[in-house]
């Protein structure tokens, strides 16, 4: 059934140098997550980088 809405289960995520982290976007396919985050840990920076799917009640495993 399609109610209209988008399904976006893809996350991806970022933790920094101190340890936070942060969701940095939802995304329709793990490919496309992938991208983005290999992407981001491409710039060289210190921060890591990684994709998760969310879980059933809704969140992925880091938030």
């Amino acid at each position: 059934m399609n109610d209209g809405t988008v399904t976006l289960p893809w996350l991806v995520f970022r933790q920094d140098d101190n340890g936070n982290r942060y969701r940095v976007g939802r995304y329709a396919t793990r490919a496309e997550a992938q991208k983005i985050a290999d992407t981001l840990d491409g710039r060289g920076h210190q921060q890591l980088y990684w994709v998760e799917k969310l879980g059933p009640n809704g969140a992925g495993a880091a938030g």
